[in-house]
């Protein structure tokens, strides 16, 4: 009986210790991005706000999109499109891959690329910006903080 009684206890403590191993460090909420080029500049070539959600599946809703950093290639307001892969979630440590679109919504034909890993808060990768407007080429390396 002492036996039954311990393994019903010990599955109760797993369950609970399930249930409290959810955790605030997912993919969605509100992020900061600040994009380096690779030709070594000290300042970001681009910084913005976003706010990121899964909607099932790889896909992620990116809404509230704003960039904080005066630029030509998205100066007509912009629209995104996202992925995210979970690879892990241990002891609420989220990890996986993560992708990004950024297209210029007026003129310009300007698409910005974001391929990362998400880990915990964080997302680190690298950029490419390609388009027609002048100065609108580049490539470098991106963090986003979420918060």
């Amino acid at each position: 009986m002492k036996q039954v009684l311990a393994i019903s206890l010990l599955g109760i403590a797993f369950l609970l210790a399930g249930c409290g191993a959810t955790s605030s460090n997912t993919i969605n909420g509100n992020w900061t991005a600040a994009l380096m080029s690779s030709n070594q500049m000290s300042s970001p070539v681009f910084n913005f706000t976003v706010t990121l959600a899964t909607t099932g599946g790889p896909n992620v809703s990116v809404s509230n999109l704003k960039f904080t950093s005066a630029n030509s290639c998205f100066a007509g307001g912009a629209t995104a499109t996202g992925g995210f892969i979970l690879s892990g979630n241990l002891n609420g440590v989220t990890s996986g891959g993560f992708q990004m679109n950024i297209q210029s919504a007026s003129g310009g034909n300007n698409s910005l690329d974001l391929q990362g890993t998400v880990n915990n808060n964080t997302i680190t990768g690298t950029w490419t910006l390609a388009g027609t407007t002048s100065g609108c080429t580049g490539s470098g390396s991106f963090t986003m903080n979420k918060g």
